[in-house]
């Protein structure tokens, strides 16, 4: 094996992807990763000014655009994938990141808490996917499948320390559902997940400051994950050496839920 030829199993440059929640923490991670190696990327998130600063910035290391979307409702997922459609003709990745948490005692755990999260973290999952497949169709090869990436989370694997329910359920549902779609829609498309253990986010700020340095001193690998530890698994799986890899859920946590 040639250093060319694994250089070419890492290479994502001259793909086409769609990251949403893809102006903060993981999404963020993510995105700039991809632009950094060559790949055109859609960044969607909710809020029309922080998704246009966000494809103003990475745009200087590469191609991004901003769409923003709420995808916690069908129609909006509809519409971002109509928008990506009248742009372009194929999509080699899909990153479904868009999500949120909720953190409250059982006694006041409402339908608040479940719709808010299912809504955008399960659902949305599945609507976006399903209005983008015909692209990822088109851009699937013998050789190189699409990809759709989904970030679910170690809470989903484990029972977290926190009362985040409708989040580890959902997130237990985001893996399942990667496993469903891995096998409805091979062989032109693989589906995998993410399953990230803490990294410096939004979602995780609150976490990490009150428990932070007791979290990175459990975790077998003795810190908090960094951008370039999502980087890496992130472009794994968009590019030919992940071709042969689907259904999976791969944790990206120090150990933490693997070791214990």
């Amino acid at each position: 094996m040639t250093d060319d030829v694994l250089n070419e199993l890492f290479s994502i440059r001259g793909k086409t992807a769609v990251i949403t929640g893809g102006t903060r923490g993981i999404g963020l991670m993510i995105a700039e990763a991809y632009v950094r190696a060559g790949v055109k990327v859609y960044v969607s998130s909710r809020k029309a000014e922080v998704v246009a600063e966000t494809a103003a910035a990475l745009s200087e290391f590469g191609e991004c655009i901003g769409i923003p979307a709420d995808l916690s409702t069908e129609a909006e997922c509809r519409r971002l994938a109509d928008e990506i459609a009248s742009r372009e003709d194929r999509l080699h990745v899909l990153i479904n990141n868009a999500g949120a948490t909720w953190g409250a005692p059982m006694a006041d755990h409402d339908d608040a808490a479940w719709d808010r999260v299912l809504n955008i973290n399960v659902k949305g999952v599945f609507h976006l996917t399903r209005f983008l497949r015909p692209l990822l169709d088109a851009a699937a090869t013998d050789g190189d499948p699409s990809r759709v990436i989904n970030i679910g989370s170690i809470d989903g694997i484990q029972v977290p320390m926190m009362e985040t329910y409708s989040y580890s359920t959902a997130k237990a549902g985001v893996h399942q559902l990667t496993r469903h779609l891995a096998s409805q829609l091979a062989p032109k498309i693989t589906v995998n997940a993410i399953a990230p253990g803490p990294f410096e986010s939004k979602m995780m700020a609150a976490t990490l400051e009150a428990f932070g340095d007791s979290i990175a001193a459990s975790a077998p690998m003795k810190r908090i994950g960094k951008p370039a530890d999502m980087a890496g698994i992130a472009v794994y799986l968009a590019g030919p050496a992940s071709t042969y890899v689907t259904g999976a859920i791969i944790p990206v946590d120090g150990g933490i839920a693997t070791t214990k």
